[in-house]
């Protein structure tokens, strides 16, 4: 972004384009990594005002300031619109109907009232399926699931897909039912922290490693959400 306009002044500029890369809005977290660390906007950058100082140098670095953080802008913007066409061109809307047949496609450990076994790596991807009863503004779905299932029944689009002809991968039951005093069902470690936005405020994360899984199945988890269903869990072991 520095090097390839301005060669020999990159060092110089490298700080300002750190800058506005993180007071920037990104479109994976709808806010700038500045506003998601600190739960407020950045501060904004005064302009340059002609006039506005009798040193010379002073006010070639502001000029110079402007036109890096203008350059930094429509770099930013073009790479943005890049990857949105990448996204475009490989992605399809995905969307149901009332009454379609859906296969579910459950999270390891995400459902925290299920249990996936020992070996959940080998298990059944897809379970269902299931009928689509209401759909939940544009990206979610809720499924009429059997009588005892014991989680919520609505969910994102991503983890959905259509029944069509039969499918020997997917199992026809929800695994069953876990035992919230087995151990093995609780957080073992954070692996790492994060601030993110939630409700308009900043809010912790932890990247939670389970009893009995590897560093690479831990996920994100509200750290507020773990310490309610384990406050005997101390995060700092």
């Amino acid at each position: 972004m520095c090097g390839g306009e301005k060669p020999q002044t990159w060092v110089q500029a490298l700080p300002w384009a750190e800058w506005w890369y993180n007071t920037a809005s990104h479109s994976a977290i709808l806010m700038s990594p500045f506003e998601a660390l600190y739960g407020y906007a950045p501060p904004p950058t005064l302009p340059y005002l002609p006039g506005s100082t009798t040193l010379a140098q002073v006010d070639q670095q502001l000029k110079s300031r402007d036109e890096l953080l203008s350059s930094l802008k429509r770099n930013l913007v073009r790479a943005q619109a890049r990857m949105k066409g990448f996204h475009d061109r490989k992605h399809s809307e995905r969307t149901f109907a009332v009454g379609d047949m859906v296969y579910l496609k459950l999270q390891p450990y995400k459902q925290q009232t299920l249990h996936q076994g020992a070996f959940h790596k080998l298990s059944a991807k897809y379970y269902g399926p299931f009928a689509v009863t209401e759909r939940i503004g544009s990206v979610a779905y809720r499924l009429k699931l059997p009588a005892n299932a014991k989680i919520h029944n609505v969910f994102h689009v991503s983890l959905l897909k259509k029944k069509i002809g039969d499918n020997a991968s997917v199992a026809s039951q929800l695994p069953p039912i876990m035992d919230p005093a087995n151990p093995k069902w609780t957080p073992s470690a954070v692996l790492q922290r994060r601030m993110v936005k939630r409700h308009g405020a900043a809010t912790t994360q932890w990247l939670v490693q389970w009893f009995g899984t590897t560093p690479e199945e831990a996920i994100w988890e509200f750290a507020d959400e773990i310490l309610l269903r384990f406050p005997n869990f101390d995060s700092e072991t």
